[in-house]
C-alpha cells in the first residue's frame, strides 16, 4: 500500500510527490497521458515559447527611427519547430524527476474504486491518501459543425498560421492567441457571447489592449451567440443571430475551460463535485475522508493557475509528512493574461476598490512621460495602484511590455503589508523597473 497516490502528474501533484518521497513516504503518481499536465505540455509552456518573438518583435517596432530601419518577420514553421524543441523533451524530464525521487511511476488511467483504492487498467492500487489532480480541459460549443473547430492545443502545435483565423471567446487564451496570430500576420478576428474582454481584468487596461489589438488589424465581435459552423469551398462559416456571418480558414474555441470530472469514479465514490470543480475543505480534502484535490480540478476563488497548484502541491507535502497541521493559507495571487502588451494584477482590484471610497484610495500613472518608458519608446502603458486607509499598498495592476517584472516587484510588498518607510529602505539597481516602479509608492 502506497501512503499517497496521485491521480495525475500535473503541477498539483509532482510539486509535493518529490518532497513527499524524499521525506520518506511511499508515493505514486498515475498519469495517462504526458508527464506534467497541461501547462509543461500543452498550455503555458508552449504559448511562452512563441510569444518571446512576438514581445521582441513588438519592441523593435517601437524602435523604428531610434535605432532600427526594419522590422524582422515571424517565421512561424520554424518557430513551432523551437517550441517542440523546447516543450518536446518536457514530459520525459517530469517523468524521470520523479523516478529519480524515488516515486513509482504508474502509466494509465486511474479511476476511483473506493476511498482506498484506484484502478489503473486490470490492476488495483491501494492508498492510505489519494490526491486528485484531474485539470482542466477545453470547453467545446454545442453547435451544428462543432467538429469543425479547434481547441487551444491544436493552434499550439499548428504547422502554417493561417491567413484568416477567429477566436471564439476573449479570455486568457483568446487574448493572448489574438495576439500571437496578428504579430505572425494573421487576419484575425475575435468574438464574444458579451461585451466585457478579460473578466476579472481591470477593465479600463483590458478596453486599452482591445484599442491597442485594434489598431493592429484585429477585428472584435461582441454580443454573439454562434449557432453553427458549415464548411464552404472558401474555408468555414460561423453563423449568429441578426444574420450574423464571419468565414475563416481556422476556427479556435477559445470559450473556456471546464473541470475534467467525467470518467473517473467520482460518483462512485460519493465526492462532492459542482460546474467549477471538486468542493473541498480548508485542508484540501474532498467531503471522502482521505481524499484530497488540487490544481484547476479544485472549486476555489483562487485564480486557477500553475503557482496556485505548485503552493496547493508543497502545502500537501508539509500536510502530510506532519510540518503542519494548519489550513492551507494563501499568499497574495498575481496573474497575468500574456497578451501584447501585458495586463498582470495583484491585490485589490482598482474595479473592486473604486467602489468602497472609504476603504481605498487609487492612484495612476500614465507612462508616456515616463523617462524609462521612452527609451523603448513604449508610451502605451500604465500602473494603478490601491492604497488602504494607512497608506498600505493592497492592490496594483500594470499595463505595458514589462507588466510581468513590474508586479511581480510589488507582491512582495503587498503580501508583507510593508509600511511607505519599510519600502523606503529598498535600493535597487539603476536603472530597473523595480527602482522605477517603487519610487511611486
Amino acid at each position: 500500500m502506497f501512503d499517497v497516490l496521485f491521480i495525475g502528474s500535473g503541477q498539483g501533484a509532482w510539486n509535493g510527490a518529490i518532497p513527499m518521497s524524499k521525506a520518506g513516504l511511499k508515493v505514486a503518481v498515475v498519469e495517462e497521458g504526458l508527464f506534467g499536465g497541461v501547462c509543461s505540455n500543452r498550455g503555458c509552456n508552449a504559448k511562452i515559447t512563441l510569444d518571446k518573438p512576438v514581445e521582441l518583435v513588438r519592441t523593435i517596432e517601437q524602435l523604428q527611427g531610434r535605432g532600427f530601419d526594419s522590422v524582422p518577420k515571424i517565421n512561424w514553421p520554424d518557430l513551432m519547430a523551437h517550441k517542440h524543441e523546447v516543450i518536446g523533451k518536457l514530459a520525459e524530464s517530469n517523468k524521470q524527476k520523479l523516478i529519480d525521487a524515488g516515486v513509482k511511476v504508474i502509466v494509465g488511467r486511474g479511476t476511483l474504486v473506493d476511498a482506498k483504492t484506484v484502478q489503473v487498467g486490470d490492476k488495483n492500487y491501494q492508498a492510505k491518501k489519494i490526491v486528485l489532480v484531474l485539470g482542466q480541459h477545453p470547453h467545446r460549443l454545442d453547435i451544428p459543425g462543432k467538429e469543425y473547430l479547434h481547441d487551444s492545443t491544436d493552434f499550439l502545435s499548428i504547422s502554417q498560421m493561417p491567413k484568416q483565423l477567429t477566436i471564439i471567446g476573449a479570455g486568457y487564451v483568446g487574448m493572448e492567441f489574438a495576439s500571437i496570430a496578428n504579430a505572425v500576420g494573421a487576419s484575425v478576428n475575435v468574438i464574444l457571447n458579451s461585451h466585457t474582454p478579460l473578466r476579472g481584468f481591470y477593465q479600463p487596461y483590458v478596453q486599452r489592449l482591445v484599442e491597442n489589438l485594434r489598431g493592429r488589424g484585429v477585428k472584435f465581435f461582441y454580443d454573439q451567440e454562434l449557432t453553427k459552423v458549415v464548411k464552404t469551398e472558401s474555408g468555414f462559416k460561423l453563423h449568429g443571430p441578426n444574420q450574423f456571418e464571419l468565414t475563416s480558414d481556422y476556427i479556435v474555441d477559445a470559450s473556456g475551460r471546464i473541470p475534467s470530472l467525467t470518467n473517473t469514479g467520482l460518483e462512485e465514490v460519493g465526492i462532492t463535485t459542482n460546474k467549477n470543480g471538486i468542493e473541498v475543505d480548508d485542508h484540501m480534502q474532498t467531503n471522502v475522508p482521505g481524499i484530497y484535490a488540487t490544481g484547476d480540478v479544485v472549486d476555489k476563488t483562487q485564480p486557477k493557475i500553475t503557482p496556485t497548484a505548485i503552493f496547493e502541491s508543497q502545502y500537501l507535502a508539509q500536510l502530510f509528512t506532519g510540518e503542519t497541521t494548519d489550513a492551507i493559507n494563501y499568499p497574495t495571487i498575481a496573474t497575468t493574461v500574456f497578451s501584447s502588451p501585458r495586463i498582470s494584477q495583484v491585490g485589490i482590484n482598482p474595479d473592486v476598490a473604486v467602489k468602497s471610497p472609504d476603504k481605498y484610495t487609487i492612484e495612476h500613472f500614465e507612462y508616456a512621460d515616463d523617462w524609462f518608458k521612452q527609451v523603448q519608446n513604449e508610451i502605451d502603458g500604465g500602473l494603478t495602484l490601491v492604497f488602504d486607509q494607512n497608506h498600505i499598498l493592497v492592490g496594483a495592476v500594470e499595463y505595458s511590455n514589462e507588466a510581468v517584472d513590474a508586479i511581480n516587484g510589488l507582491l512582495d510588498i503587498i503580501e508583507l503589508r510593508l509600511t511607505h518607510e519599510q519600502v523606503q529602505r529598498f535600493i535597487y539597481t539603476f536603472p530597473s523597473v523595480q527602482h522605477s516602479y517603487f519610487r511611486k509608492i
